[in-house]
């Protein structure tokens, strides 16, 4: 994008919010239609305005799927964990999840981690402040707040002041662009993939319409769209790699998933 299409959108953004008797959604629904701003931009205007109506219990990694070590747990074990699941940062509790006493980074233990074993310091002295926020909290506070704070987790707390589960920059950012990729995510497969044994390989983000369509079943939902997020409601959490349910004639077994989401499922006829 050159200097001068960059001019013309700050230009027509700062004409939008001159338009103080009009309500902004309005005002990007007209820029959409006169060409004002492009598509993808107005989606993540929009995004950006919804994120006071988006709460942290909405986009939270649940507590039982939370990556966190103990407080007494070696330095050495830190690193494992830290290496097995590719995470930059992750909580430190004592006791259990409800006592979580700091966040340990990542690049916090790479020179402690040269040192010989015997003098490996404890994780008390590496572990940085928690961030904690009520799970009514919306999206726009947590963001301001990340900001201000330079902080990139939160630990997400119910009313009883227990954990509820952990946030991430990542996860409040990806509300507003989408969903953030790295060197260490898997390629998304194609939504259906037949494989060379005849099951198939099937994307969790297909909606159940389509999965009933595509295998002749009836499943229906009255808390989520897609087969990823049916077979967690389910199972009562996100299932790891390798859970499988019988639903009809067909098995759906977990091929891939994170803390956040199933991410395929291999379909095969339960025989």
């Amino acid at each position: 994008m050159d200097e001068g299409s960059t001019g013309n959108i700050l230009t027509a953004i700062r004409n939008l919010f001159r338009k103080s008797d009009t309500p902004l959604e309005e005002c990007l629904r007209e820029a959409l239609e006169e060409g004002d701003i492009p598509l993808d931009d107005i989606r993540i205007l929009n995004n950006v305005l919804e994120l006071e109506n988006k709460h942290a219990s909405e986009v939270m990694v649940p507590r039982p799927d939370m990556v966190c070590i103990e407080l007494d747990d070696t330095l050495a074990q830190a690193a494992e964990l830290i290496v097995q699941h590719g995470h930059s940062r992750i909580p430190v509790y004592r006791e259990n999840r409800d006592h979580i006493v700091g966040v340990l980074h990542a690049k916090d233990i790479v020179g402690p981690l040269l040192l010989p074993q015997s003098g490996h310091p404890a994780l008390s002295s590496l572990i940085r402040p928690t961030y904690y926020v009520p799970e009514t909290t919306n999206l726009k506070v947590i963001l301001h707040d990340m900001q201000s704070r330079k902080s990139h987790l939160a630990i997400v707390t119910d009313e009883y002041g227990g954990t509820a589960g952990m946030l991430t920059l990542e996860n409040v950012l990806e509300e507003i662009v989408g969903e953030i990729g790295d060197e260490h995510d898997a390629l998304r497969p194609e939504d259906v993939q037949v494989l060379p044994d005849g099951s198939q390989l099937v994307s969790g983000r297909l909606t159940l319409d389509e999965i009933n369509e595509r295998f002749g079943l009836e499943l229906a939902s009255e808390q989520v769209e897609t087969i990823g997020g049916h077979i967690c409601e389910i199972a009562g959490s996100i299932p790891a790699q390798g859970y499988s349910i019988v639903l009809g004639p067909w098995r759906f077994l977990v091929h891939e998933a994170d803390p956040k989401h199933i991410e395929t499922l291999r379909v095969e006829r339960a025989e």
